[in-house]
C-alpha cells in the first residue's frame, strides 16, 4: 500500500508540471524551464541528501555509468523533452501521450526476466487502450513527438531504477542525479540565453518554477523511486496511467482546456485498467 500510494502521489504531482510546461510555453524557453527546474530542486534536496552523498561518494563513482545514465535520462533529457513539446500541444494531450510510457515500463521489466501476471497484463491493456482512444481523438501535433521521445525516456529511466544498487541511498541518490543532471544542462542553458535571450522573473514564472522545482522534482521524484523500489516499474507504471486523468481536470482549471465526452470515457478505461492492474497480485 505504502508504494501504490508513493506511485499515486507522484503521479498527481507531476501531472501539475505539464500544465506548467504548457502554462509557461511563451514566456520560459524550454531549456531554461528545465535548467532552472533542476537548480531549485537541487537546492531543496541538498539539506536531506548533500552529506549523504559526500559520505558515499565512493559508492557513486564505482556506479559510475549507472548514475550517469539515470540522470541524463531523469533528469537531463526528460523534462527537458516535456518542457519543449509544450511549445504546440495541449496540457492534456501531453498527460495522454505521457500515460503511455507504462508500457514501456512493462516491456522493459518483462525484457529483465520479471513476470507481470495475467490480471495486471489485463488491467495494463485496458488503460493502454483508454490511452490509446483519447490520442486518437486528438489533434495530432509537433509537439506530440516531442512526447513520445519523453515517454520512451521517462520509461527507461524507470526500468532503471529497479536496478538501483540499494547501498546508493535515496535522497543520497536523488541529489546526485540532479547535480549531475543539472550540469549537463549548464551547455544548453548557456546556448538558450545566448540564442534566445533569459525571462523576465515575475510571479508568473518564478511561482510555477518553484512548484515544479519542489513539488514536482525533489518530492514526486523521491515518491516514484520509493513506489519503484518497493512495487517495482510495472505495477507503479499501472498507477502511472492515472496522469490522463488528473491533467485534464488540472488543464480545465487552470488553462481552461476543455474535456469531450470521449475523453471522459476514455478515462472510464484508464481507471478501470488502473483498478485491476494495481490490485491484483498476479
Amino acid at each position: 500500500m505504502l508504494g501504490l500510494a508513493c506511485a499515486a502521489l507522484a503521479t498527481v504531482v507531476w501531472s501539475g508540471s505539464f500544465v506548467t510546461s504548457r502554462g509557461l510555453h511563451d514566456s520560459v524557453p524550454p531549456l531554461q524551464h528545465a535548467f532552472w527546474r533542476w537548480v531549485i530542486a537541487l537546492f531543496a534536496v541538498a539539506p536531506f541528501g548533500a552529506r549523504q552523498a559526500w559520505r558515499r561518494r565512493a559508492l557513486f563513482r564505482r556506479h559510475a555509468r549507472y548514475v550517469l545514465l539515470a540522470s541524463l535520462l531523469g533528469v537531463a533529457v526528460y523534462n527537458t523533452l516535456v518542457n519543449q513539446a509544450g511549445l504546440t500541444t495541449p496540457a492534456a494531450t501531453m498527460g495522454m501521450i505521457m500515460a503511455a510510457s507504462p508500457v514501456l515500463m512493462a516491456v522493459f521489466e518483462r525484457l529483465g526476466g520479471a513476470r507481470l501476471g495475467a490480471r495486471r497484463t489485463t488491467g495494463l491493456l485496458i488503460a493502454c487502450a483508454g490511452v490509446a482512444f483519447l490520442v486518437g481523438g486528438a489533434k495530432f501535433s509537433p509537439g506530440d513527438l516531442w512526447m513520445i521521445a519523453a515517454a520512451c525516456s521517462f520509461a527507461g529511466y524507470s526500468a532503471l531504477l529497479r536496478r538501483r544498487p540499494a547501498e546508493l541511498g535515496g535522497t543520497a541518490f536523488l541529489f546526485t542525479t540532479f547535480l549531475i543532471g543539472t550540469v549537463l544542462l549548464l551547455p544548453v542553458q548557456a546556448a538558450s540565453v545566448a540564442l534566445q535571450g533569459g525571462f523576465t522573473p515575475t510571479s508568473g514564472t518564478v511561482l510555477p518554477l518553484l512548484y515544479v522545482g519542489v513539488a514536482s522534482s525533489a518530492l514526486a521524484f523521491f515518491a516514484w523511486n520509493k513506489a519503484i523500489a518497493l512495487i517495482g516499474a510495472t505495477r507503479a507504471g499501472i498507477v502511472y496511467y492515472l496522469q490522463p486523468v488528473c491533467v485534464a481536470v488540472l488543464s480545465w482549471a487552470v488553462l481552461g482546456e476543455t474535456t469531450g465526452r470521449p475523453q471522459l470515457l476514455s478515462m472510464g478505461l484508464i481507471l478501470g485498467g488502473v483498478v485491476l492492474g494495481a490490485a491484483s497480485r498476479g
